[in-house]
């Protein structure tokens, strides 16, 4: 869906309306590989207004192109590129965009090559580092760039794009983690609320059991991903990690100041396991503890629509994954609430996003790294995606524009002054640990049986 303008535009006709919601974060966002946004955007962007002033100081881009590479494939894919539109239009320059599950693993080739793109959608803090650290491939931001997130985000999301002291890589979306979905109509039927607290949750857990006689579990879960197996655990673990232990204990973890198999951390394992590995609690509508190591995490929640499990636990971007007619509403189908902490004093929140690398600094280049830095592209963006499935914590978004409830409750959830969010842990640690020895030994943590030391044990061993 690349657009090709040759006539550049000041100003687009049609006016986005509503003001923009100050997105506080008091720490910090992981996309898989494209999940997100179920619209094929298109039109919405196309007339959306943005200033095109920031760019003419980069000069006549008029007939240009910058490449971009990126996991985001569709259906978020399309809408992606619709969010280039205005940009487009401002400044006559062609977007190339190019889509791939196996970018992850061939950036790095491309970049030794001598053939990187101009720019990357970077899904994880660590493969910025990598290729800062071990390719010294990425350029930093240019100061358009910086001042724009200086003053659109929070300074800790400025920090994840930032290698030894360098400012390489704006944020861009936003993923909201933890979250529980659920059935609202299942919920009204048993007289259930939603739960403000750890224990609220429990105590819920085991009145579902009571309620029907065992015969429902109340939990779904799933991790299987192919290459990926296990990831959707590791999120499970470093939600509890942050509510039992605490945002210190979590940022001297992933950051291996402490060991992987600290005794906070292994205490996190078994608060998880206390739902995960009980045959009484999972695997609602889809067989014992073990078959969470084969069941499909795009899947897992599926059992909620049939009345098989009440509860599952994952991201706002399973918005996208369930089937085609299912209403995401608080009076629907299906809908989330926040996964509770231990108090409702504060809202530990595991978050995720993508960071925009730049190989190359021609002034097309560093215009558009400007656009995807700003609040006009996160509001392009919200109007391009009709269907929903993305948000972003950038201050200037205007929640108004966000296409469902549940994008406005992932925004409030990042607006409320009680979050304290941080970055998905296993993005942060070195890939060896957070997308291998991390992702297997969740897996088999179900599929084996073993103990939560075991499997702390052997990650610690694996720490690069």
């Amino acid at each position: 869906m690349t657009i090709r303008i040759s006539a550049r535009r000041r100003t687009l006709a049609v006016a986005a309306s509503g003001a923009a919601l100050a997105l506080s974060l008091t720490a910090c966002a992981d996309t898989g590989d494209g999940d997100g946004g179920t619209g094929d955007g298109g039109d919405d962007a196309a007339g959306f207004e943005i200033d095109c002033a920031p760019y003419e100081e980069f000069g006549d881009l008029d007939g240009t192109t910058v490449t971009v590479y990126t996991t985001i494939v569709d259906p978020e894919g399309a809408t992606q590129q619709a969010s280039y539109d205005p940009f487009e239009a401002c400044t006559g320059v062609t977007i190339e965009y190019e889509a791939s599950r196996e970018m992850e693993a061939q950036l790095p080739v491309r970049v030794q090559a001598g053939n990187p793109p101009d720019i990357a959608i970077l899904p994880q803090p660590g493969l910025l580092n990598t290729l800062v650290t071990q390719y010294d491939a990425v350029l930093p931001a240019p100061p358009q760039v910086e001042a724009n997130v200086d003053e659109g985000w929070h300074e800790s999301w400025k920090g994840y794009g930032t290698v030894d002291g360098t400012f390489y890589a704006a944020p861009l979306g936003s993923n909201v983690k933890s979250f529980v979905w659920y059935s609202p109509a299942a919920f009204e039927e048993g007289g259930y609320e939603v739960p403000e607290t750890w224990d609220d949750l429990l105590a819920l857990t085991q009145q579902i059991v009571d309620d029907t006689g065992g015969e429902i579990k109340p939990w779904c879960a799933g991790v299987e991903s192919g290459d990926a197996t296990g990831w959707p655990a590791t999120d499970w673990i470093e939600d509890v990690v942050l509510r039992t232990a605490g945002v210190d204990v979590y940022d001297q973890w992933y950051k291996h100041e402490i060991p992987f198999n600290d005794p906070q951390i292994v205490e996190a394992f078994d608060a998880a396991g206390e739902i995960l590995k009980n045959p009484d609690y999972v695997n609602g509508g889809l067989g014992g503890v073990d078959s969470i190591a084969t069941t499909p995490w795009t899947d897992a929640g599926y059992p909620i629509l049939d009345g098989n499990c009440y509860l599952h636990r994952a991201a706002n971007f399973y918005q996208t994954q369930w089937p085609e007619g299912t209403t995401v509403a608080e009076d629907g189908d299906v809908f989330a609430f926040y996964l509770p902490a231990e108090t409702t004093d504060e809202k530990p929140t595991l978050v995720a996003g993508e960071f925009i690398g730049a190989f190359n600094d021609r002034p097309e280049v560093q215009a558009f790294q400007t656009y995807l830095s700003s609040a006009d592209w996160a509001n392009a963006k919200a109007a391009a995606t009709p269907n929903g499935g993305w948000v972003s914590a950038n201050y200037g978004l205007d929640p108004e524009l966000l296409a469902t409830d549940f994008d406005k409750a992932s925004a409030a959830v990042l607006a409320d002054p009680a979050t304290v969010a941080r970055f998905d842990g296993s993005d942060l640690m070195p890939s060896e640990v957070g997308a291998g020895t991390f992702w297997a030994g969740m897996t088999e943590w179900f599929a084996r049986d073993l103990s939560s030391q075991e499997v702390a044990d052997q990650i610690e061993n694996s720490w690069p």
